[in-house]
This record gives structure tokens, sequence and C-alpha cells, in this order.
């Protein structure tokens, strides 16, 4: 039997009051998690300036997961990108709660709202623990089409080195501001 103190604060926990704690939670998660975003587009420009488009490659491929896992190290929480349209489908599958937010990313992004606006987060329950779920949705910006655009587009070199690292590749017939994929966090509370 529970005692009333603990029914009493169960009932005082209003929806508002847990809506507030979300937003700080969110509001904090992004805070933490989303600076990797900036360093991964500035890198991926340069590697392009540098190196051509298919010199892009090893920063999608290797460096934005390596700048994620030094994240994950830091926080503990379990950080990673998926999408849709996967180009590793070992790393970037969605699970379910994933793909109905990208599902509904993309209705909301074809609604009219900013793709680079759109975001998700969500206390859930997982293995009997509460935790935050959030996701922040990835457009394709202009440096992202060098390898995510349309396959006509793609220069035949960047097609075969793309297909050698990435046989199974979904990832490409993208236009500039569509939802590419999602970063998404699942932090423990």
């Amino acid at each position: 039997m529970q005692s009333p103190i603990a029914i009493a604060l169960l009932v005082s926990c209003s929806l508002p009051v847990c809506a507030q704690d979300l937003a700080a939670l969110s509001s904090e998660t992004r805070n933490t998690v989303l600076p990797v975003i900036p360093k991964v587009i500035a890198t991926m420009q340069e590697a392009v300036t540098n190196e051509g488009v298919a010199g892009a490659i090893p920063v999608c491929k290797d460096l934005a997961p390596q700048l994620i896992a030094k994240k994950r190290a830091e926080t503990g929480w379990d950080i990673r990108r998926v999408s849709l349209k996967t180009r590793n489908a070992e790393r970037g599958t969605p699970d379910a709660w994933e793909a109905a937010r990208l599902a509904d990313f993309d209705r909301r992004a074809a609604a009219g709202e900013k793709p680079e606006t759109i975001e998700a987060s969500e206390i859930v329950s997982l293995n009997g623990r509460p935790v935050l779920r959030y996701m922040k949705a990835l457009p394709v910006s202009e440096v992202c089409l060098g390898c995510h655009g349309p396959v006509d587009s793609l220069d035949a070199d960047l097609r075969r080195k793309l297909s050698d690292h990435y046989p199974d590749d979904r990832a490409t017939g993208y236009a500039k501001g569509q939802i590419r994929g999602a970063l998404t966090v699942k932090r423990p509370l």
C-alpha cells in the first residue's frame, strides 16, 4: 500500500508541471547534443572544398559517429542518427518510436513547418524506467546534396565510391530543405 505522501506526490504532478519538466529536460538535452551538428557540417564543407565531394564521405561515415560517440561517453545517453532512407542500415535504422517521429516530421515539413525547427520529445518507460526520448530533424543542406541529392546528379565515380562504402544505400534523391533524418537521444532519468 502506498503512503498518503507518495499518493499526494503522484497527484501533485499535474500536467503543467510535468510539461515544464519535459520542456526543461528537452532544452537541456538539445543544448547538450546539438552542438555536434554544426561541427559535422563545417568539417563536411571543408572536406568538399579541399578534397571534393568524395572526400566528404569519411566525414559522414567516420567523423560524425566519432563525435556522437564522444558525446555519448560524456553524457551516458544513447545518441545516434537515424533515417527512413538509411545509408548505413546497421547504424541508422530507426526503432518504432523514431520511425513514427520521422514520419511525423515529414508531415509537419510538408504542412509548412520549417524543417530546422522540427523536434519531438517525450518521457517514456523503457524496461520499467523513465527515459526522455528526444529527436531533432536534420534537414538537407547544400553540402549534403553532393552525396544525398538526386542519383542522376551524382558523378559516376562518386556513385561507385558510395556503393563501395554503402552497398545497400537508400539515402539519395533528396532536395535541399527536406528532412534527411534525425539526431535521436534516449536519456535515462
